[in-house]
Order: structure tokens, then sequence, then C-alpha cells
């Protein structure tokens, strides 16, 4: 006995790149952002600790006028 398989025809993906060009236009705006944004942050970026001064003797008398 003949056994018939009928497979479906190629479907036609006319959307099949607009995929990667949305991909695409996106990676170019984050790395515009990164490039405006982030690298001057990197740079102003201070590695270690802040020095804090504290003097010790403090003045704190008022002289009124009498």
């Amino acid at each position: 006995m003949t056994t018939i398989v009928n497979t479906p025809p190629a479907q036609n993906e006319s959307g099949g790149n607009m995929g990667m060009i949305f991909a695409t236009i996106v990676l170019v705006i984050v790395a515009y952002l990164f490039f405006v944004y982030g690298l001057p942050a990197i740079q102003n970026v201070k590695i270690g600790t802040p020095q804090i001064t504290i003097p010790a003797k403090i003045d704190v008398t008022v002289n009124q006028p009498k």
C-alpha cells in the first residue's frame, strides 16, 4: 500500500529581518548612551577613601559686646 505524505509548503517569512534591525538600532542607542554618560561617570570615580581632617580643639566661645 502506498503512503502519501503531504508536506506543507514553505512559508514566506517576510518579517524575519525586522528583529535583527530592531536589535541593531537598540544596540547603537545603548552604545551611544554609554559613551555619552557611562565613560564620563567612570572617569570621575575616585578610588580610595576620602581624607577627612578633624581639628583637635574647637573654640566655641562667643564674645558679646557690653
